[in-house]
């Protein structure tokens, strides 16, 4: 079971974990054993609230199939145990990444004594670029 709040969690019947071979260098253990892990979720089947399902559906993930399902696989360890380990905490950060609540942006302008700034750094930077011209007589 993966406890993703204090009150949402997830079964294990909802999580389809495969092992399979991994990628890259590793030599010939590489080829033999199956290390990797390729996590399957399907939004649509699964226990979790409402909104977490709206906000992962909506979500623009590239993990996010448009059938409604999270595909991750894991390959960074060479233990299955930890692949395993680090592909549900991968899941785990994307349910609670869509679930945060972006903080609205207000449009300001700059202050006056921030123009007046910017304006006289731009005139003394024109007076040292002409000085460095050739003198016309």
């Amino acid at each position: 079971m993966l406890q993703i709040s204090n009150s949402v969690s997830l079964a294990d019947w909802e999580i389809e974990l495969l092992a399979i071979r991994a990628m890259g260098n590793g030599g010939q253990r590489v080829n033999k054993v199956a290390t990797a892990i390729h996590l399957r979720f399907d939004i649509n089947r699964s226990s979790l609230p409402a909104v977490y399902k709206e906000r992962l559906l909506a979500a623009q993930d590239s993990r996010i199939s448009k059938d409604g399902i999270i595909i991750i696989k894991a390959q960074s360890f060479r233990t299955q145990e930890m692949n395993k380990e680090d592909a549900l905490q991968r899941l785990k950060a994307l349910i609670l990444a869509v679930m945060v609540v972006q903080k609205k942006r207000r449009a300001t302008k700059p202050t006056k004594g921030a123009i007046q700034r910017r304006l006289t750094d731009k005139a003394n930077k024109k007076t040292v670029k002409q000085s460095r011209q050739k003198i016309k007589f």
